[in-house]
């Protein structure tokens, strides 16, 4: 039940995101008939339609996103018929090319050819809204739709869905009695009811070149990143009493799991909150709870340096799970803790278990994994989740994550991100004593990790986590706006504001990368964090990609990343996170700019420390 009344909440806060702005012409049209008739059929249609596509989307494949976009290509000209004849009544009568003549129909349906309303055409209407609505992803819609990828298709995921779209209707629905007040005041003056059906004509031609432009989920979903994120969190936070505070964590995204029995890296194209970087974690505990019976280990496609573990094997040890990923910049940075544990540990009962699960579609090949196992220096053993079948088991929603598990195989504490690092080797401590170890070592590590592994100087960060593929991706300042899985040119303004970045050249922007089409091409971010990295991988025949790197226009010099040359040069050689900046002298604002200088590059998200 909280979860249906926070999304339903979710849902009303979007009649103040920028993103409503596109449809709210198609509603404010009914404003002149009475709302039973019309307008709350209209709604109705519109939130029953989102809910049944969102639903679809999150759960199924890639057929489910051609239909709708085939769905919205129609609805668009019937929207835009619909618009025509409000500008010229008179025009129907002259149309008859069959789509013409059907938006025709609609409207003559819709007014009536008494003036009164029919609720069958207000539906219809409503139906192609729907069809049409891409309402801006906060955290809250990003927590339903992961929560709709994780269960895959049932009821709950549904009816999530229903009650967001219900809370954003509620809201339309009061604006739109509103209006139909203003609009009667209006027509009560002379002439002045048929330049107000005029204006509502033009404004939903301007809503159709919006949409059909792609503003609405380009433009429009950036501008309300700053205006109702932070609300949604807070929101979040405060009904589902998650404590305030913590470490970096990066959550996973609904794109992400919806790929998982297609066997992709990439879900949909829809938008998602998820990947976005977050708080978690939690305060000290003197006594550990109880959070129940640790799920099994199994449903691992492959197991590494080790044979498969099973749950009566490790009854009797204190194990650690820790869920990573190995292109995560926030799991790289814990790693260093964690394998002191695991060395620190081991003849005291401790067993660390990675559980590997991939967020971008390289790190499901097999020898990606176990060469970044190499690289690391992990010798505990290994699951590769490409399936998310432990990811799920544990319910879990975060890179890293960690969860500590008594002899008994019940979980007894959990941390979520960066950070935290005493209090978890106290638990760590606390479980081995309660194990009956007679030597448990009451010291804490001294970790001094160096490289992308040193820890970030959060006070200084001024940027996020930015994703590269259209998914996720957010202030994309390029023109023309992401065209999606299509070779286009694009150019980036010399200046840009904190945290825009764009592509110069010919690139395709896919679901989770934008792929260099030209002989060569540059990103550019503006940016204020000590360390810049950014995951790329080199193209399909596996050549390496050489690259310049420039901050502000010059060599990066002593600012330069463990994988680049003071003069700025470096390549890429396999798929990974690279390291391309770390300020000497503090982390100022500013330009960062890598041109590739061969074809084919990929490039996933830029992170920051």
């Amino acid at each position: 039940m909280l979860l249906i009344v926070l999304a339903y909440l979710g849902g009303v806060l979007t009649i103040v995101s920028p993103c409503i702005l596109p449809v709210l012409p198609f509603v404010f049209a009914r404003a002149d008939q009475p709302f039973a008739k019309s307008g709350l059929p209209l709604l109705a249609g519109m939130a029953l339609t989102f809910a049944l596509v969102a639903s679809l989307a999150a759960v199924g494949g890639g057929w489910v996103v051609a239909a709708n976009e085939y769905g919205r290509w129609l609805a668009l000209g019937l929207v835009a018929v619909f618009a025509l004849t409000l500008l010229w009544p008179g025009l129907s009568e002259r149309l008859t090319r069959p789509l013409v003549a059907a938006g025709s129909r609609l409207s003559e349906r819709a007014q009536g050819t008494d003036g009164g309303a029919r609720p069958g055409a207000s539906l219809l209407l409503g139906v192609a809204t729907g069809l049409l609505w891409a309402p801006c992803a906060g955290p809250i819609l990003g927590l339903i739709l992961t929560g709709a990828a994780l269960q895959g298709a049932n009821t709950t995921s549904s009816l999530l869905l229903l009650a967001y779209a219900a809370g954003a209707a509620t809201s339309m629905a009061a604006a739109l009695l509103l209006g139909g007040k203003v609009f009667a005041a209006l027509k009560r003056m002379l002439g002045a009811g048929e330049w107000v059906r005029r204006g509502l004509g033009a404004a939903m031609l301007a809503g159709v070149g919006a949409i059909a432009l792609g503003l609405d989920t380009g433009v429009l979903a950036q501008v309300s990143t700053a205006s109702t994120g932070g609300l949604e969190q807070r929101l979040v936070d405060r009904l589902s009493g998650r404590p305030e505070g913590g470490a970096m964590a990066m959550q996973a995204g609904p794109a992400m799991m919806a790929a998982v029995d297609r066997g992709e890296g990439a879900g949909p194209a829809m938008m998602a909150a998820g990947g976005a970087m977050r708080m978690a974690g939690g305060p000290s505990r003197a006594a550990l709870p109880d959070e129940g019976l640790a799920p099994a280990l199994d449903g691992a496609t492959d197991w590494l340096n080790s044979t498969p573990l099973r749950a009566e094997q490790l009854r009797g040890k204190v194990v650690l799970v820790d869920f990573w990923t190995y292109s995560c910049i926030n799991c790289l940075r814990t790693l260093p803790y964690v394998k002191a544990w695991a060395e620190k540990y081991r003849d005291q009962g401790l067993v660390v278990v990675g559980v590997h699960a991939p967020e971008f579609a390289f790190e499901r090949k097999l020898s990606n994994v176990e060469k970044a196992i190499k690289d690391l220096g992990i010798s505990y053993p290994v699951a590769v989740d490409n399936g998310y079948k432990i990811w799920r088991a544990f319910n879990n929603q975060y890179w890293p994550a960690h969860y500590f598990i008594d002899a008994q195989g019940r979980i007894r504490h959990h941390h979520f991100g960066e950070g935290g690092y005493a209090e978890s080797e106290r638990v760590i401590q606390q479980l081995l004593q309660e194990a009956g170890s007679k030597q448990v070592d009451q010291g804490l590590i001294d970790v001094q990790a160096k490289g992308v592994q040193q820890a970030a100087d959060m006070a200084a960060v001024r940027s996020h986590e930015t994703y590269l593929g259209y998914e996720r991706a957010e202030q994309f300042a390029a023109t023309p706006a992401a065209v999606h899985n299509q070779a286009t040119a694009y150019a980036t303004p010399e200046r840009l504001p904190l945290n825009a970045w764009g592509l110069s050249g010919q690139w395709t922007v896919g679901p989770e990368s934008a792929t260099l089409d030209g002989a060569t091409g540059r990103i550019t971010y503006r940016f204020q964090a000590r360390d810049l990295h950014l995951v790329l991988g080199p193209g399909s025949d596996g050549k390496p990609v050489r690259f310049k790197v420039l901050i502000d226009g010059k060599a990066p010099g002593a600012s330069r990343g463990m994988d680049v040359a003071a003069d700025g040069s470096g390549s890429v050689t396999e798929q990974r996170l690279y390291q391309l900046v770390r300020q000497d002298g503090g982390a100022a604002e500013r330009t960062f700019s890598i041109e590739f200088l061969d074809p084919g590059i990929s490039a996933y998200a830029f992170t920051f420390g």
